[in-house]
């Protein structure tokens, strides 16, 4: 098990209950949620992944079970890991995916490489 499908389940219901549409793919060992063709949430392992606004990064960094996302040995400034104790009740995932939905209108798309 590459992520933690029950916790995929878990955003995938709270995002579908938001009336959000959205598609996955599978990268970085771990699934993520497009939204707008953008990155918005995933799973890596038993975390979230969460993309936020830069401008709240340093207010919730190390609050909630998050972490700086450091997959390629240096962090990435707007992108964080929440542990498994920072989303165990649903109104705590509920709160780091909302952080990601509200981003995502202002988030950048990667540009698309030809073929």
């Amino acid at each position: 098990m590459a992520f933690d499908e029950f916790l995929a389940d878990r955003v995938r219901t709270l995002i579908r209950q938001k009336n959000v549409v959205f598609e996955e793919k599978k990268m970085m060992g771990g699934l993520c949620i497009m939204v707008n063709d953008k990155m918005c949430v995933g799973v890596i392992k038993n975390q979230l992944m969460a993309r936020i606004d830069p401008d709240v990064y340093d207010e919730v960094l190390d609050t909630r079970g998050s972490k700086e996302m450091d997959f390629t040995g240096r962090a990435m400034k707007g992108f964080l890991f929440i542990k498994p104790e920072g989303i165990d009740m649903d109104s705590d995932l509920e709160y780091w995916v909302d952080l990601c939905l509200e981003f995502n209108p202002k988030a950048k798309s990667s540009k698309k490489k030809a073929k």
